[in-house]
């Protein structure tokens, strides 16, 4: 079976393995990149899975909250360079699309795309192409979350490239702004433990079972070894698990109980997350130019 380069660099960059030791896996697992990233990380091979998105395009988060407090919305536009990002009509772009998002609870980009702005009847979609002829970089709305308030929602954006929204029943506005600030800064994935998806629990518990079988210990102490590194995996993707970021002494979940208060929901969104942005050699550019006009 013949393995591609490109195959192996994209492990390589995910796992931190070796180039020979991602090539083997991939032929173990017939190609397949996530299997072959599990059985690296079984053997210990891979220094960490690096799935994490790799943050390359450029634009800005904008959040709109209700007048009311009952609701908020979080929307990530995108452009090409940090150059339009920082200009004003594209800010004003962005800042439409997230007041038509929180006032219509579109269903999709599509649907936010398809309302009518201002009083001209022109649509959104029509306003950002209207911005593409004007800039000459395109332009997208690429996502966007709404939150209901189930308590009081907390906000904080970080520059222009990270929004929280977090939804707090109990505390005050200090730590609303706070829990906002420590989404931001240590990207956990879920509230708590319960909300992880079993399946990923399972594949956690069963590759830590065949890493620590590996290290030769008697059963009944890997069973505790795995428990013990389980319990760690979990309190690093949960919110209440992370320690907080202005007392690391304390984890999140002993805060909101020291609070009387609780986390119902968060949305955090970042300027280009999951997207590679292309890297442009510019020697290369230039010798295509002149190659082009020769």
């Amino acid at each position: 079976m013949t393995i591609s380069a490109s195959v192996v660099k994209e492990l390589r960059e995910r796992t931190g393995a070796g180039m020979m030791e991602c090539k083997n896996a991939l032929l173990e697992a017939a190609g397949d990149i996530e299997a072959a990233a599990e059985i690296l990380r079984t053997r210990g091979q891979a220094k960490a899975d690096k799935k994490a998105s790799r943050v390359a395009a450029e634009g800005r988060v904008e959040i709109a909250l209700a007048a009311d407090g009952s609701a908020g919305v979080v929307v990530e536009v995108n452009c090409e360079t940090d150059f339009v990002a920082r200009d004003a009509n594209f800010v004003g772009f962005a800042g439409e699309a997230a007041r038509l998002a929180l006032a219509h609870a579109p269903a999709d980009v599509a649907a936010l795309m398809a309302l009518a702005h201002g009083a001209g009847g022109g649509t959104l979609e029509d306003l950002r192409k209207e911005l593409v002829a004007k800039v000459g970089e395109n332009i997208t709305v690429r996502r966007f979350e709404r939150v209901r308030a189930g308590g009081s929602l907390g906000t904080y954006v970080h520059g222009t490239r990270i929004g929280v929204v977090v939804d707090v029943t109990g505390g005050d506005d200090e730590l609303r702004r706070d829990l906002a600030m420590h989404v931001a800064a240590s990207r956990p994935q879920h509230v708590t433990a319960d909300e992880v998806p079993a399946e990923l629990v399972a594949r956690e518990r069963r590759i830590l079972s065949e890493q620590a079988a590996q290290e030769g210990k008697p059963p009944e102490i890997v069973g505790k070894m795995v428990e013990g590194r389980l319990r760690k995996f979990l309190n690093e993707v949960t919110l209440l698990g992370q320690p907080f970021v202005k007392d690391p002494d304390t984890s999140v979940g002993k805060l909101l109980q020291a609070r009387k208060a609780t986390v119902q929901r968060f949305v955090r969104l970042e300027v280009g997350e999951g997207i590679e942005k292309k890297t442009a050699n510019f020697a290369d550019e230039v010798r295509a130019q002149l190659q082009a006009h020769a």
